[in-house]
Protein backbone atom coordinates (compact mmCIF):
# COMPACT_ATOMS: atom_id res chain seq x y z
CA UNK A 1 0.00 0.00 0.00
CA UNK A 2 1.62 3.62 -1.22
CA UNK A 3 3.42 4.87 2.47
CA UNK A 4 1.03 8.04 3.43
CA UNK A 5 2.95 10.67 6.07
CA UNK A 6 2.02 9.97 9.97
CA UNK A 7 -1.29 12.02 9.92
CA UNK A 8 -1.57 13.55 6.21
CA UNK A 9 -4.55 15.64 5.38
CA UNK A 10 -7.69 15.16 2.96
CA UNK A 11 -8.13 12.37 4.71
CA UNK A 12 -5.56 12.49 7.36
CA UNK A 13 -3.77 9.09 7.90
CA UNK A 14 -0.99 7.07 8.69
CA UNK A 15 1.15 3.86 7.22
CA UNK A 16 -0.35 0.52 7.31
CA UNK A 17 1.72 -2.90 7.49
CA UNK A 18 -1.08 -4.65 5.47
CA UNK A 19 -1.18 -4.43 1.63
CA UNK A 20 -3.74 -6.69 -0.08
CA UNK A 21 -2.20 -8.75 -3.47
CA UNK A 22 -5.04 -6.57 -5.43
CA UNK A 23 -3.89 -2.88 -4.52
CA UNK A 24 -0.69 -4.17 -5.07
CA UNK A 25 -1.25 -5.12 -8.37
CA UNK A 26 -3.58 -1.88 -9.56
CA UNK A 27 -0.48 -0.16 -7.90
CA UNK A 28 1.77 -1.80 -10.22
CA UNK A 29 -0.20 -1.67 -12.93
CA UNK A 30 -0.43 -5.50 -13.44
CA UNK A 31 -4.43 -5.32 -12.92
CA UNK A 32 -6.80 -2.63 -14.18
CA UNK A 33 -9.77 -1.14 -12.34
CA UNK A 34 -12.94 -2.59 -13.34
CA UNK A 35 -16.25 -2.21 -11.81
CA UNK A 36 -16.07 -1.30 -7.79
CA UNK A 37 -17.58 -4.76 -5.96
CA UNK A 38 -18.15 -3.42 -2.22
CA UNK A 39 -18.72 -6.09 0.14
CA UNK A 40 -20.15 -4.07 3.54
CA UNK A 41 -20.96 -5.65 6.63
CA UNK A 42 -23.43 -4.79 9.64
CA UNK A 43 -26.85 -4.53 10.56
CA UNK A 44 -29.49 -1.47 11.62
CA UNK A 45 -28.92 2.06 10.63
CA UNK A 46 -25.05 1.81 11.13
CA UNK A 47 -25.08 -0.64 7.42
CA UNK A 48 -28.06 1.76 6.05
CA UNK A 49 -25.98 4.72 5.99
CA UNK A 50 -23.03 3.23 4.83
CA UNK A 51 -24.95 1.16 1.58
CA UNK A 52 -26.12 4.78 0.66
CA UNK A 53 -23.05 5.48 0.77
CA UNK A 54 -21.79 2.94 -1.00
CA UNK A 55 -24.55 3.38 -3.80
CA UNK A 56 -22.43 6.78 -4.86
CA UNK A 57 -19.33 4.56 -6.19
CA UNK A 58 -20.48 0.91 -7.27
CA UNK A 59 -24.62 1.01 -7.37
CA UNK A 60 -24.52 -2.34 -9.33
CA UNK A 61 -22.75 -3.91 -7.71
CA UNK A 62 -22.57 -3.99 -4.02
CA UNK A 63 -23.51 -6.69 -1.42
CA UNK A 64 -25.42 -5.99 1.87
CA UNK A 65 -24.20 -8.85 4.37
CA UNK A 66 -26.55 -8.63 7.24
CA UNK A 67 -26.80 -9.34 10.88
CA UNK A 68 -29.37 -12.02 11.67
CA UNK A 69 -30.10 -11.95 15.60
CA UNK A 70 -32.57 -9.76 15.72
CA UNK A 71 -35.32 -10.34 18.39
CA UNK A 72 -37.14 -7.29 19.22
CA UNK A 73 -40.12 -5.64 17.58
CA UNK A 74 -41.90 -6.52 14.35
CA UNK A 75 -38.84 -9.04 13.41
CA UNK A 76 -38.71 -10.72 16.60
CA UNK A 77 -42.62 -11.69 16.07
CA UNK A 78 -42.17 -12.72 12.47
CA UNK A 79 -38.90 -14.64 13.41
CA UNK A 80 -40.83 -16.49 16.78
CA UNK A 81 -44.42 -16.96 14.58
CA UNK A 82 -42.78 -18.71 11.20
CA UNK A 83 -39.12 -19.86 12.66
CA UNK A 84 -37.24 -17.64 10.01
CA UNK A 85 -34.08 -15.43 9.94
CA UNK A 86 -35.52 -12.07 11.35
CA UNK A 87 -36.70 -9.75 8.76
CA UNK A 88 -35.67 -6.50 9.80
CA UNK A 89 -32.30 -5.68 9.07
CA UNK A 90 -32.26 -7.00 5.63
CA UNK A 91 -35.66 -4.87 5.12
CA UNK A 92 -33.19 -1.51 6.09
CA UNK A 93 -30.86 -3.01 4.08
CA UNK A 94 -32.95 -3.49 1.12
CA UNK A 95 -34.62 -0.14 1.36
CA UNK A 96 -30.79 1.66 1.30
CA UNK A 97 -30.17 -0.15 -1.71
CA UNK A 98 -33.81 0.73 -3.17
CA UNK A 99 -33.55 3.86 -2.35
CA UNK A 100 -33.21 6.60 -5.44
CA UNK A 101 -33.61 10.35 -5.81
CA UNK A 102 -36.63 10.06 -7.58
CA UNK A 103 -40.62 9.61 -7.13
CA UNK A 104 -40.53 5.72 -7.52
CA UNK A 105 -37.79 5.54 -5.33
CA UNK A 106 -39.23 7.42 -2.56
CA UNK A 107 -42.50 5.78 -2.93
CA UNK A 108 -40.50 2.04 -2.14
CA UNK A 109 -38.92 3.56 0.79
CA UNK A 110 -42.27 5.04 2.27
CA UNK A 111 -44.10 1.28 1.50
CA UNK A 112 -40.66 -0.95 2.75
CA UNK A 113 -40.51 1.66 6.30
CA UNK A 114 -44.73 1.96 6.35
CA UNK A 115 -45.01 0.66 9.99
CA UNK A 116 -49.10 -0.67 10.83
CA UNK A 117 -50.72 1.41 13.19
CA UNK A 118 -53.89 0.63 15.48
CA UNK A 119 -53.88 -2.22 17.94
CA UNK A 120 -54.44 -5.45 16.72
CA UNK A 121 -52.47 -8.22 15.12
CA UNK A 122 -50.79 -5.78 12.80
CA UNK A 123 -50.02 -3.20 14.65
CA UNK A 124 -46.23 -2.04 14.66
CA UNK A 125 -45.31 -4.87 11.88
CA UNK A 126 -43.41 -2.71 8.92
CA UNK A 127 -44.72 -3.59 5.47
CA UNK A 128 -41.77 -4.68 3.88
CA UNK A 129 -40.83 -7.25 6.85
CA UNK A 130 -44.52 -8.89 5.60
CA UNK A 131 -43.63 -8.79 2.05
CA UNK A 132 -40.28 -10.26 3.10
CA UNK A 133 -41.87 -13.24 5.29
CA UNK A 134 -45.08 -13.88 2.40
CA UNK A 135 -42.83 -13.90 -0.28
CA UNK A 136 -40.17 -16.58 1.81
CA UNK A 137 -43.66 -19.01 2.25
CA UNK A 138 -44.22 -18.95 -1.39
CA UNK A 139 -40.43 -19.03 -2.74
CA UNK A 140 -39.49 -21.17 0.17
CA UNK A 141 -36.07 -19.31 1.25
CA UNK A 142 -35.34 -16.16 2.32
CA UNK A 143 -32.72 -15.29 0.12
CA UNK A 144 -35.36 -16.22 -2.93
CA UNK A 145 -37.35 -13.51 -1.11
CA UNK A 146 -34.64 -10.91 -0.63
CA UNK A 147 -33.69 -11.02 -4.58
CA UNK A 148 -37.21 -11.27 -5.29
CA UNK A 149 -37.53 -7.49 -3.88
CA UNK A 150 -34.88 -6.26 -4.90
CA UNK A 151 -36.18 -6.92 -8.27
CA UNK A 152 -39.83 -5.62 -7.39
CA UNK A 153 -38.02 -2.33 -6.22
CA UNK A 154 -35.47 -1.60 -9.25
CA UNK A 155 -32.46 -1.96 -6.30
CA UNK A 156 -29.47 -2.69 -7.58
CA UNK A 157 -26.86 -4.90 -5.63
CA UNK A 158 -27.83 -7.84 -3.67
CA UNK A 159 -28.80 -8.24 0.22
CA UNK A 160 -27.39 -11.45 2.04
CA UNK A 161 -27.86 -12.89 5.62
CA UNK A 162 -24.71 -13.95 6.70
CA UNK A 163 -26.12 -16.70 7.86
CA UNK A 164 -28.83 -19.30 6.91
CA UNK A 165 -30.51 -19.57 9.98
CA UNK A 166 -31.46 -17.38 12.93
CA UNK A 167 -28.79 -16.32 15.56
CA UNK A 168 -29.24 -15.03 19.10
CA UNK A 169 -26.61 -12.83 21.10
CA UNK A 170 -25.24 -13.65 24.12
CA UNK A 171 -23.41 -11.51 26.12
CA UNK A 172 -20.96 -11.75 29.95
CA UNK A 173 -22.34 -8.59 31.77
CA UNK A 174 -20.75 -7.06 34.84
CA UNK A 175 -22.28 -4.05 36.71
CA UNK A 176 -25.70 -6.12 37.16
CA UNK A 177 -24.95 -7.20 40.55
CA UNK A 178 -23.86 -6.03 43.79
CA UNK A 179 -20.48 -7.43 43.23
CA UNK A 180 -18.86 -5.92 40.48
CA UNK A 181 -16.81 -9.19 39.74
CA UNK A 182 -19.74 -11.29 39.35
CA UNK A 183 -20.36 -11.49 35.68
CA UNK A 184 -24.05 -12.60 34.34
CA UNK A 185 -25.28 -13.90 30.88
CA UNK A 186 -27.46 -12.13 29.15
CA UNK A 187 -29.24 -13.52 25.55
CA UNK A 188 -30.81 -11.82 22.96
CA UNK A 189 -29.85 -8.99 21.00
CA UNK A 190 -32.82 -6.46 22.64
CA UNK A 191 -31.14 -7.58 26.34
CA UNK A 192 -27.74 -7.26 25.51
CA UNK A 193 -28.30 -3.53 23.41
CA UNK A 194 -30.54 -2.27 26.71
CA UNK A 195 -28.89 -3.79 29.43
CA UNK A 196 -27.70 -1.59 32.26
CA UNK A 197 -25.04 -3.36 32.40
CA UNK A 198 -21.41 -3.50 31.15
CA UNK A 199 -21.07 -5.71 28.14
CA UNK A 200 -17.22 -7.30 28.47
CA UNK A 201 -17.96 -10.10 25.96
CA UNK A 202 -20.56 -11.34 23.05
CA UNK A 203 -21.20 -14.82 21.66
CA UNK A 204 -23.59 -15.99 18.98
CA UNK A 205 -25.80 -18.96 19.84
CA UNK A 206 -25.67 -21.49 17.87
CA UNK A 207 -22.01 -21.47 18.26
CA UNK A 208 -21.23 -23.10 14.63
CA UNK A 209 -23.98 -21.84 12.66
CA UNK A 210 -24.37 -22.18 8.78
CA UNK A 211 -22.41 -19.41 7.52
CA UNK A 212 -24.12 -18.03 4.09
CA UNK A 213 -21.72 -19.42 0.96
CA UNK A 214 -23.18 -16.26 -0.90
CA UNK A 215 -21.86 -13.82 1.83
CA UNK A 216 -18.68 -15.76 2.10
CA UNK A 217 -18.00 -15.29 -2.04
CA UNK A 218 -19.09 -11.64 -1.98
CA UNK A 219 -16.66 -10.71 0.46
CA UNK A 220 -13.72 -12.72 -1.06
CA UNK A 221 -14.43 -11.12 -4.12
CA UNK A 222 -15.71 -7.70 -3.70
CA UNK A 223 -12.58 -4.77 -4.43
CA UNK A 224 -13.55 -2.81 -1.19
CA UNK A 225 -15.10 -4.30 2.13
CA UNK A 226 -16.48 -2.05 4.91
CA UNK A 227 -17.26 -2.95 8.67
CA UNK A 228 -19.45 -0.86 10.76
CA UNK A 229 -20.67 1.39 11.57
CA UNK A 230 -23.69 0.53 13.67
CA UNK A 231 -24.07 -1.02 17.33
CA UNK A 232 -20.85 -2.89 18.42
CA UNK A 233 -21.56 -5.61 20.34
CA UNK A 234 -25.09 -6.52 18.70
CA UNK A 235 -24.35 -5.50 14.70
CA UNK A 236 -20.76 -5.44 13.98
CA UNK A 237 -18.87 -7.89 16.35
CA UNK A 238 -21.46 -10.55 15.58
CA UNK A 239 -19.99 -11.22 12.12
CA UNK A 240 -16.66 -11.47 13.48
CA UNK A 241 -16.96 -13.69 16.08
CA UNK A 242 -17.99 -16.21 12.66
CA UNK A 243 -14.57 -17.76 12.51
CA UNK A 244 -15.33 -18.04 8.42
CA UNK A 245 -16.59 -14.39 7.94
CA UNK A 246 -13.11 -13.29 9.66
CA UNK A 247 -10.65 -16.09 7.24
CA UNK A 248 -13.17 -14.81 4.05
CA UNK A 249 -11.88 -10.72 4.84
CA UNK A 250 -8.29 -12.04 5.99
CA UNK A 251 -8.14 -14.17 2.31
CA UNK A 252 -10.05 -11.37 0.40
CA UNK A 253 -8.17 -8.80 -2.51
CA UNK A 254 -10.17 -5.93 -1.29
CA UNK A 255 -9.00 -2.78 0.33
CA UNK A 256 -10.81 -3.59 4.04
CA UNK A 257 -12.17 -0.54 5.50
CA UNK A 258 -13.45 -0.53 9.32
CA UNK A 259 -15.48 2.90 9.79
CA UNK A 260 -16.01 3.82 13.78
CA UNK A 261 -19.05 5.01 15.41
CA UNK A 262 -19.28 8.85 16.09
CA UNK A 263 -20.58 8.04 19.78
CA UNK A 264 -20.76 5.37 22.06
CA UNK A 265 -24.41 4.13 22.56
CA UNK A 266 -26.23 3.60 25.88
CA UNK A 267 -26.57 0.17 26.87
CA UNK A 268 -23.49 -1.41 24.81
CA UNK A 269 -21.04 1.33 24.81
CA UNK A 270 -21.90 4.52 26.71
CA UNK A 271 -18.34 5.65 28.23
CA UNK A 272 -16.24 3.76 25.49
CA UNK A 273 -13.61 5.97 24.01
CA UNK A 274 -12.63 5.34 19.99
CA UNK A 275 -9.47 3.49 21.04
CA UNK A 276 -11.82 0.70 22.98
CA UNK A 277 -13.91 0.48 19.88
CA UNK A 278 -10.96 -1.06 18.49
CA UNK A 279 -9.77 -2.97 21.26
CA UNK A 280 -12.69 -4.77 22.32
CA UNK A 281 -13.22 -5.85 18.04
CA UNK A 282 -10.07 -7.05 18.54
CA UNK A 283 -10.42 -8.86 21.16
CA UNK A 284 -13.89 -11.03 19.75
CA UNK A 285 -11.44 -11.35 16.61
CA UNK A 286 -8.09 -11.68 17.49
CA UNK A 287 -6.92 -13.00 14.02
CA UNK A 288 -8.88 -10.14 11.89
CA UNK A 289 -6.48 -7.81 9.58
CA UNK A 290 -8.39 -4.30 8.13
CA UNK A 291 -6.19 -1.66 5.94
CA UNK A 292 -7.89 1.71 7.19
CA UNK A 293 -9.95 2.55 10.20
CA UNK A 294 -11.49 5.50 9.61
CA UNK A 295 -12.80 8.11 12.05
CA UNK A 296 -14.51 11.42 12.48
CA UNK A 297 -11.95 13.96 12.55
CA UNK A 298 -13.81 16.41 14.49
CA UNK A 299 -14.07 13.92 16.74
CA UNK A 300 -10.69 13.43 17.55
CA UNK A 301 -8.42 16.61 17.74
CA UNK A 302 -5.09 15.51 20.02
CA UNK A 303 -2.16 14.23 18.97
CA UNK A 304 -2.54 12.22 21.96
CA UNK A 305 -5.49 10.78 21.32
CA UNK A 306 -4.78 9.82 17.80
CA UNK A 307 -1.29 8.80 18.66
CA UNK A 308 -3.51 5.90 20.71
CA UNK A 309 -5.52 5.37 18.20
CA UNK A 310 -2.96 4.94 16.10
CA UNK A 311 -1.70 1.83 18.02
CA UNK A 312 -4.61 0.43 18.41
CA UNK A 313 -5.38 0.31 14.96
CA UNK A 314 -2.07 -1.93 14.95
CA UNK A 315 -3.44 -4.16 16.19
CA UNK A 316 -5.54 -5.01 12.95
CA UNK A 317 -2.39 -3.71 10.93
CA UNK A 318 -4.34 -0.94 9.82
CA UNK A 319 -3.64 2.79 9.10
CA UNK A 320 -5.88 5.63 10.51
CA UNK A 321 -8.05 8.02 8.95
CA UNK A 322 -9.17 11.39 10.40
CA UNK A 323 -12.14 12.62 8.06
CA UNK A 324 -15.47 14.46 8.52
CA UNK A 325 -17.88 12.25 7.86
CA UNK A 326 -20.56 13.23 10.48
CA UNK A 327 -24.15 14.60 9.31
CA UNK A 328 -24.98 18.17 10.45
CA UNK A 329 -28.96 18.86 10.54
CA UNK A 330 -30.90 21.22 9.23
CA UNK A 331 -30.36 23.32 11.83
CA UNK A 332 -26.59 23.45 11.72
CA UNK A 333 -26.30 21.27 14.67
CA UNK A 334 -23.84 17.71 14.50
CA UNK A 335 -26.14 14.38 14.34
CA UNK A 336 -25.38 11.15 15.60
CA UNK A 337 -25.32 9.54 12.01
CA UNK A 338 -22.76 9.57 9.39
CA UNK A 339 -23.51 12.06 6.46
CA UNK A 340 -23.59 9.10 3.21
CA UNK A 341 -22.23 11.94 1.30
CA UNK A 342 -19.10 12.64 3.28
CA UNK A 343 -18.68 8.79 3.83
CA UNK A 344 -18.95 8.39 -0.01
CA UNK A 345 -16.10 10.91 -0.35
CA UNK A 346 -14.19 9.23 2.02
CA UNK A 347 -14.19 5.68 0.45
CA UNK A 348 -13.53 7.12 -2.56
CA UNK A 349 -10.84 9.03 -1.46
CA UNK A 350 -9.17 6.33 0.74
CA UNK A 351 -9.73 3.89 -1.93
CA UNK A 352 -8.49 5.35 -4.97
CA UNK A 353 -4.99 6.48 -2.87
CA UNK A 354 -4.66 3.46 -1.70
CA UNK A 355 -4.94 1.87 -4.71
CA UNK A 356 -4.28 3.91 -7.66
CA UNK A 357 -2.26 6.30 -5.82
CA UNK A 358 -3.92 9.28 -7.13
CA UNK A 359 -6.45 12.36 -6.50
CA UNK A 360 -9.86 11.39 -6.78
CA UNK A 361 -12.17 13.32 -8.58
CA UNK A 362 -15.16 15.04 -6.23
CA UNK A 363 -18.79 13.25 -5.48
CA UNK A 364 -21.69 15.08 -6.11
CA UNK A 365 -25.40 14.92 -4.55
CA UNK A 366 -27.45 13.93 -6.48
CA UNK A 367 -30.10 15.92 -8.13
CA UNK A 368 -33.88 14.97 -6.61
CA UNK A 369 -36.32 13.86 -9.66
CA UNK A 370 -39.57 14.41 -10.03
CA UNK A 371 -41.70 12.10 -11.64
Amino acid sequence: MAAESEQSEQPESTPSNAVSSRVLEVQQGQKQPGPLRIASLGGGHGLFQTLKAARRLAPEDISAIVTVADDGGSSGRLRKEFDMIPPGDLRMALVALSVRDDAEGKFWEQTLQHRFGGSGALAGHALGNLLITGLKEILGQEQAALDAVMRLTGAQGRVLPVCTEPLDIQADVSGLDDDPRVMRSVRGQVAVASTPGQVRRVSVIPENPEINPAALEAIRGADLVTLGPGSWFSSVIPHLVLPQVVRAINESDALRILVLNLNGEPGETQGFSYERHIHVLAQHAPGLHVDVVICDSASVTSESEREYLQKAARILQASMVFADVREIDEAGRASSRHDELKLAQVLSDVYVRYTHDQEPAEIEPTEEKQG
